[in-house]
């Protein structure tokens, strides 16, 4: 390989190569910024800088890591969600845009719902601990609980709370099981709603480096949500809000199961930013 001098160059022939390899070319500008410390505006400001070959060789091993499919999540440690930086790792999912929607459609029903000072919260299958760090957060006065199947995922959203001064009661268990000792005025969950026959057509960065217990549901994707909406009735204040993650083609299904759940709740579903049916929410009144 000829040897480069500059950052420019580097980037250049890396966002090539991905693009040969069939990857995104803007995953070279975030695995040049990981390597060489530096913000997005920091970059573009040393273009014209020297790159070292130690540096060049690390940054070139990660973009033919990507090449083969290794997330870059993966490969920089991290992920930025809500504003802020969470640690990743193949133990838990990756952050995806679509839930923070996901948060932000919670916080505007609590604000016209929920007029408690003190919320209890409970995110189930918390993974990274997204979804509960940021609604710690975002409402430090709320008492919040996140629970998951795994273990090393739960240490991964452990340091992650310890990371951003979220104070978060971490619970190892299936689903709702954890949580029964109380009931709760918020519940979220993001859970694994990909149908098994589904994992042919996913592309290899999800399919051969995610957890697919954070990824793979039975009933086309459906189990977890039924489970849950049976369970929730006895664990839900009045008033208490339910919002789920979903499959885009899952709305009227999981829709349906809330609304069999809670007769007299409000049951929507809406849309994320790319027009695709997103999450289910129920207010329970």
């Amino acid at each position: 390989m000829t040897k480069l001098k500059y950052v420019y160059e580097a980037l250049k022939r890396a966002s090539s190569f991905l693009l040969e390899n069939g990857r995104e070319e803007g995953a070279a500008r975030i695995l040049l910024q990981h390597e060489l410390g530096l913000s997005y505006s920091g970059l573009i400001a040393a273009m014209r800088d020297e790159i070292s070959e130690a540096q060049f060789n690390r940054f070139w091993a990660n973009v033919e890591q990507h090449a083969k499919g290794v997330p870059v999540q993966h490969l920089t440690g991290s992920e930025e969600f809500y504003g802020r930086n969470f640690l990743v790792n193949p133990d838990v999912l990756i952050p995806r845009p679509e839930t923070e929607e996901l948060i932000e459609e919670t916080l505007q029903l609590i604000e016209r719902h929920l007029f408690k000072e003190e919320l209890a919260i409970a995110d189930i299958g918390t993974g990274s601990g997204i979804i509960a760090i940021t609604m710690k957060c975002e409402l430090p006065n709320a008492l919040v609980t996140a629970t998951d199947i795994s273990q090393p995922a739960l240490e991964t959203a452990a340091l992650n709370a310890e990371r951003l001064h979220a104070e978060i009661d971490f619970r190892l268990g299936d689903l709702t099981e954890p949580i029964k000792d109380r009931k709760w005025d918020v519940v979220l969950s993001n859970p694994p709603y990909i149908g098994h026959e589904e994992a042919p057509s996913l592309s290899d960065s999800v399919r051969d480096f995610e957890p697919h217990n954070a990824l793979f549901a039975d009933q086309e994707g459906l189990a977890l949500y039924e489970k849950m909406a049976e369970q929730f009735p006895k664990l839900i204040n009045k008033p208490g809000i339910i919002g789920f993650e979903i499959g885009y083609q899952q709305g009227p299904a999981v829709e349906k199961m809330l609304k069999s759940a809670f007769p007299d709740a409000v049951v929507y579903i809406k849309e994320d930013i790319n027009k695709k049916d997103r999450m289910v929410f129920a207010i329970i009144e």
